[in-house]
């Protein structure tokens, strides 16, 4: 998926390319938005606009690149995600360690913080400094649900993009699967079902990465309904995370799948 594929957001994909086309790329973002809205995608899409070289500025979703981006295991796209409940400040010294590094593949290194209104204070401070301060070729894109809980300071030093929820046409149609899956899986329908249907949605390591976060966004729908509480979510999408994981680590991806339903028949 590239920025061409994302709906509902026409002024601020428009305004994102031109700034990538113009030169004018700021060495912060802070991409805002609900559960629902995509962060991690477009966060994905971003990354290969910046980072591809046969369609700078939009990303053509075919190359080498694009497609180590859409698997999670480019070089230079480094990944930060909340250790339980928040980022910790050690996940902040090690992402500095990283950044540090000139880039393996080319002139860029991205970093992309998930759940980054999590942060504790220690890490929210330092990350301040490399705000300030940030090394050559570095762009942090921060993904928040909500800024409110981001410092001031750390808020002053970014560029704020706030995104709409958003349906492409394939992953309209993996949604509505998705949503059955997580609906059997709810009702306590038998795990073979439930496994069969999963593989059956991922039959490629980039089907398994699609199915995965169309997952995430429909747990995150569930949010808001009082037949599913918060802890059953947060244990659904760990299992969810855990997966994307094993898979940009090269492991199996029917393995995978499999043994990610099998943990979340114990949730």
């Amino acid at each position: 998926m590239t920025f061409k594929d994302i709906k509902n957001n026409d002024a601020l994909v428009k305004r994102t390319t031109s700034s990538i086309l113009n030169g004018n790329i700021s060495h912060a973002y802070i991409f805002e938005g609900n559960t629902n809205s995509g962060k991690r995608m477009i966060a994905d899409c971003f990354a290969k606009a910046l980072l591809c070289r046969s369609d700078y500025g939009a990303g053509c979703d075919s190359c080498s690149i694009c497609r180590k981006i859409a698997n999670g295991n480019h070089e230079d796209v480094i990944y930060v995600e909340k250790d339980e409940l928040s980022v910790k400040d050690e996940a902040i010294e090690e992402l500095q360690a990283k950044l540090k590094k000139k880039p393996f593949a080319g002139e860029r290194s991205i970093a992309i913080i998930e759940d980054a209104d999590t942060m504790t204070a220690r890490a929210q401070n330092r990350l301040l400094k490399t705000l300030e301060e940030p090394f050559p070729g570095t762009v942090i894109v921060l993904l928040s649900d909500n800024t409110e809980n981001l410092a001031q300071t750390v808020l002053s030093r970014c560029v704020i993009l706030r995104w709409s929820s958003f349906v492409t046409d394939e992953s309209g149609e993996l949604l509505e699967e998705s949503g059955k899956l997580i609906e059997m899986l709810l009702s306590g329908d038998a795990f073979y079902l439930t496994k069969s249907k999963a593989m059956s949605l991922s039959e490629s390591r980039d089907e398994a990465y699609r199915l995965l976060d169309s997952m995430e966004m429909q747990f995150g729908g569930y949010i808001s309904k009082p037949n599913c509480s918060k802890g059953t979510i947060g244990a659904a999408v760990g299992c969810i995370e855990e997966a994307r994981r094993d898979l940009s680590r090269g492991m199996n991806v029917g393995f995978t799948i499999k043994s990610m339903m099998l943990k979340m028949e114990g949730i």
